[in-house]
């Protein structure tokens, strides 16, 4: 590994761990009765105690700082004066910058008491996250993380959302490959060592379709399930390394 290398593994991991922390802070505000503008503002005083910056603010015109995706959202929810109640899921999604560097995670909660089958929902969205971590190394294809992934979930009887998936990051927010949560083994993009990824299957509770909700002035749009069906989703950024794979927001 050469100087440079280093020196972005060392800043993928600074920022991976802020992500984390973030997650990990307003966790303990999500309850019946808060709004999502409420948590967007907890997340973005925290990231900017950090010393980052919240990276979907503006990004492509996004108006906030984090997303919040609520029950049949799938991804890309806007904070607004949406009051969570009882049964509710979110995720939230959070990205910030460190030294020019993205570090980018999610996880889906439960506020309250929810059904058994949506508590399974949830629990597969986030399994689902880790098998295909789980086989993450230099060679590995994106095709292979994808079949493993649509694989388990449709054995808990779910569907894997087609639409969304992880990408490359870095210095910058989004790029390729595309990592989906669907695929064919031995197919797409081969992972090369000292690059890092997120991972990210949204799992919907039926199979549907998405559609796609404009939000003002931007080219991001809000993605939620055609019937309305719940849907759950957990991000990692992970590097992959010159023999597997290291979880940066673990």
């Amino acid at each position: 590994m050469n100087e440079q290398t280093k020196q972005f593994v060392k800043a993928m991991e600074t920022v991976g761990r802020i992500a984390k922390e973030t997650l990990d802070h307003v966790e303990k505000f999500i309850r019946v009765g808060i709004t999502t503008d409420e948590l967007d503002a907890i997340c973005h005083d925290f990231i900017l105690s950090k010393n980052a910056v919240p990276a979907p603010l503006g990004y492509e015109g996004f108006p906030k700082s984090i997303c919040t995706s609520v029950n049949n959202m799938i991804c890309h929810g806007v904070p607004d004066d949406t009051v969570l109640e009882e049964g509710d899921i979110i995720n939230v999604d959070v990205t910030p910058i460190f030294n020019g560097h993205h570090g980018d995670s999610s996880r889906t909660f439960i506020v309250g008491k929810t059904d058994v089958i949506i508590e399974d929902l949830v629990d597969c969205a986030k399994q689902a996250m880790w098998e295909g971590i789980n086989i993450l190394a230099p060679g590995v294809k994106t095709g292979d993380v994808g079949h493993v992934t649509e694989k388990f979930i449709r054995s808990r009887g779910f569907s894997a959302c087609r639409d969304i998936g992880g990408h490359g990051i870095g210095r910058i927010f989004h790029e390729d490959p595309f990592v989906p949560a669907f695929g064919r083994k031995g197919k797409g993009f081969a992972f090369k060592p000292w690059s890092c990824i997120t991972v990210e299957p949204a799992v919907n509770q039926n199979k549907t379709r998405s559609v796609e909700i404009e939000i003002p002035n931007s080219s991001i749009t809000e993605i939620m399930t055609e019937d309305h069906c719940f849907s759950a989703q957990f991000e990692h950024t992970v590097l992959i390394t010159d023999i597997g794979f290291e979880v940066l927001t673990l």
